[in-house]
């Protein structure tokens, strides 16, 4: 196993929080056991790696625009993403996806996620649940991709690694019955999926076709989490519905009303906090106003989480940072306030059977 991680700059929120601590408050971050459960792939491959892949792909490739396409990314990448709301962000994608569409493209990006998340004399985390959706293109198929990944991710033990198999709201109910019926066969088969996600544009699609198919992966043994509530577009209606697909845990959870808080009280659902990611993204405008603040006073579980690591230019000790700086930098938790967060990142992952 590789020994030396490969990191990305950190910038902006988390590099403030960061610069606020001692030396002494970050040796205490970096010891304490954690997990991240909410990082995707493609949002979390180091730059420089994604440099690399750039110029391969260039030298394969024989269609101009789609060059530029990965050209133009890569500089917006490079130079610092500016996101003036949250559907700027999912226009970054296409340059990524082009250049992790083969094989040894994937297997390369996945690797160096996995790296820069659990390798080095002072890995980010304790434990990793990385999450990715599919893809089908000319060179693999969805289950051919997902081998990959799992190849990679299973170097790793079982309390290090493991993989959310993620479902696009853009799919249809046969292709996302399609992706869930593989992460039930690849479970079956001892392979380390251990979840199920629904992602994407949070306004893209029409999310009570999805209801079956998590059904179909709770009987699978698969544990779910979804993003939800993103943005107060986001309908009560909508909210409401994917909360009674009975998930166990919640990406964002931003905007979450009465009704709907009530329901993720009840069945103590998980909230998976992007801290950095939420700001942003401008779905919140500052820390004093970050719902955190609502789960935390109210006791219930939490996970702080990394989102993307890349277009947002931060780490989990740079997440974790944003707990301990103090005001207005970040929240000002004590050790034992953070700890017991990280304990609770740490007792909702997903387990293998």
């Amino acid at each position: 196993m590789p020994s030396k991680a490969i990191s990305s700059p950190i910038a902006g929120p988390a590099k403030a929080a960061l610069s606020a601590l001692s030396s002494t408050q970050i040796a205490f971050l970096q010891r304490l056991p954690k997990a991240e459960l909410h990082a995707h792939l493609n949002g979390s491959i180091p730059l420089a790696v994604l440099q690399d892949l750039a110029r391969d792909h260039a030298a394969r490739c024989a269609s101009p625009s789609t060059s530029d396409i990965v050209v133009s990314g890569i500089e917006r990448l490079q130079a610092g993403v500016q996101l003036d709301q949250i559907g700027d962000f999912f226009g970054l994608f296409p340059a990524i996806y082009a250049l992790t569409a083969t094989a040894p493209a994937l297997r390369r990006a996945t690797r160096s996620v996995l790296e820069h998340f659990l390798d080095g004399p002072a890995p980010q985390v304790t434990y990793l649940e990385l999450r990715t959706t599919p893809k089908e293109n000319e060179h693999m198929t969805r289950r051919e991709y997902l081998e990959i990944v799992l190849e990679e991710v299973e170097r790793y033990t079982a309390e290090q690694a493991a993989l959310i198999v993620s479902l696009d709201r853009r799919m249809d109910g046969e292709v996302a019955e399609h992706v869930v019926g593989l992460s039930a066969q690849l479970r079956r088969e001892g392979r380390r999926v251990v979840g199920v996600d629904l992602c994407g544009d949070p306004m893209a699609g029409d999310v009570t076709v999805f209801s079956e198919c998590f059904s179909a992966a709770k009987d699978a043994g698969l544990g779910v989490t979804l993003h939800i509530a993103e943005t107060e577009q986001n309908s009560a209606a909508e909210t409401l519905q994917l909360l009674s697909c009975g998930p166990t845990r919640l990406g964002h959870a931003t905007f979450l009303n009465d009704d709907a808080k009530k329901v993720v009280h009840t069945d103590e659902m998980c909230i998976e906090i992007c801290l950095t990611s939420n700001l942003l993204c401008k779905t919140v405008g500052t820390l004093d106003d970050h719902h955190i603040r609502y789960y935390l006073a109210h006791d219930h579980p939490i996970a702080i989480c990394t989102d993307d690591v890349l277009p947002f230019r931060t780490s989990m000790i740079g997440e974790y940072a944003l707990l301990m700086a103090p005001k207005p930098l970040g929240l000002a938790l004590t050790e034992q306030e953070i700890a017991r967060v990280a304990q609770m990142s740490m007792d909702s992952r997903f387990r293998v059977a």
